[in-house]
């Protein structure tokens, strides 16, 4: 099945020709016929499957330009915004119609002044977004197609209630809803209720990990993790790794870490670092400039990096369902990749979390030749319990 099976426009199928694409993902073959049939859809899949494809291929496909916001897309991360929005102008780069991109933490002026221009697909986080509304520059009259990605995450970050708003601010006669999470916690299920209409739902392996990661736990002393996640980094032939860490803390350090031995290519990414430097590190990252991202889960859903070849867990994630997004970020579109989590034993919770989440066992391995401390985890076998021997014939019996 080729993409000009799916019905989609000629505009868009020809972006899609020009960008080497030929054959659909698993999720976009389901989703793109559902969609362009004008049906609300419940979409989950795992990361690296061409979600945002699935969403933006058919919506530009039925819509035609008027200058007014038709499409409207909301993202829990600016990154993540940034990136829809880069693939929507991508893909619908013949078809004349203008993208808007708004987030927060830099200066409203410009973001306003992209709305009074004309256009008709807006891509925004949504504090800013009420933010142009409150200032008269947004409007939602016209507004055709309602896509909410990453439901779970905007929870998560506390954004429900605006994210509520804004739909309560859409017609709600004639709107298409797309809704896709990760997760569907009951708070989550009650707002799909509330906001969509007979849906459709498509799931795409949600627990599973792409066939092309080969990933796996290394067990170490927890005194020498920072001394594993160094020797890791040296052994390995990379083009490019991502290190996910717990705590943004936890970031700054391990990359400072990295840059003591020499490595320069390297650069963290988390919420503190401001707008302008998060964005530098990531194209820097996309283009080769650094060769180490060290970001905190906030960017294990916001980053869509093709051709990173390998991923590092400084530590088990706590959530089972940030395994299967983190080492998501390599493996995709195809391609091989590898994910390495260094497994310490205050984290054996976490780790038969995952396996029992992922629902397999997850291998073990040692680095060859490294200074291992002896610790229970790296024996092959679980200790066997030492029994006491009985002395004196045994318990006396009672008289």
């Amino acid at each position: 099945m080729g993409f000009d099976t799916l019905g989609l426009s000629a505009p868009v199928l020809e972006a899609i020709a020009e960008s080497g694409y030929d054959t659909p993902t698993p999720i976009q073959a389901q989703a793109i016929p559902i969609i362009l049939e004008g049906k609300d859809v419940i979409g989950a899949s795992q990361t690296g499957t061409g979600k945002t494809a699935a969403f933006a291929l058919p919506s530009l496909s039925k819509i035609e330009k008027i200058g007014k916001p038709q499409i409207l897309v909301l993202e829990p991360t600016r990154e993540l915004a940034h990136q829809v929005a880069e693939q929507f102008e991508k893909y619908g780069k013949h078809t004349g119609m203008k993208v808007a991109l708004l987030y927060g933490g830099v200066g409203l002026g410009k973001q306003i002044e992209q709305l009074e221009s004309g256009v008709d697909i807006v891509v925004a986080t949504p504090g800013r977004l009420i933010d142009c509304f409150y200032r008269a520059a947004m409007r939602f009259g016209e507004i055709k197609i309602l896509i909410l990605d990453e439901v779970d995450r905007m929870l998560d970050m506390g954004f429900l209630p605006q994210v509520r708003k804004i739909v309560n601010l859409c017609p709600w006669e004639g709107r298409q809803t797309l809704f896709f999470s990760a997760t569907m916690p009951p708070a989550i299920q009650t707002f799909a209720q509330w906001c969509l209409v007979d849906p459709i739902s498509i799931e795409i392996a949600r627990r599973a990990v792409a066939s092309t990661v080969s990933h796996a736990f290394y067990p170490v002393s927890i005194d020498q993790r920072d001394e594993l996640l160094l020797a890791l980094l040296k052994e390995t032939d990379y083009h490019s790794v991502m290190i996910f860490t717990r705590t943004r803390r936890e970031a700054d350090e391990v990359t400072n870490m990295i840059k003591s031995t020499g490595q320069k290519k390297v650069a963290a990414m988390h919420s503190d670092i401001n707008q302008t430097d998060r964005m530098k590190a990531l194209a820097g990252f996309k283009s080769g400039e650094f060769e180490i991202l060290v970001a905190t889960d906030v960017a294990a859903r916001g980053i869509d990096v093709s051709g990173v070849s390998h991923v590092i867990n400084y530590r088990v994630p706590e959530n089972a369902e940030d395994y299967v997004h983190r080492i998501g970020r390599t493996g995709r579109a195809e391609a091989e990749g590898d994910a390495f989590t260094i497994l310490t034993a205050d984290e054996l919770d976490f780790a038969k979390s995952v396996e029992i989440f992922v629902n397999q066992e997850i291998a073990r391995r040692k680095l060859p030749d490294f200074p291992y401390i002896y610790t229970a985890l790296l024996d092959d076998e679980p200790s066997k319990p030492i029994r006491r021997k009985k002395i004196g014939g045994g318990r006396k019996k009672r008289r």
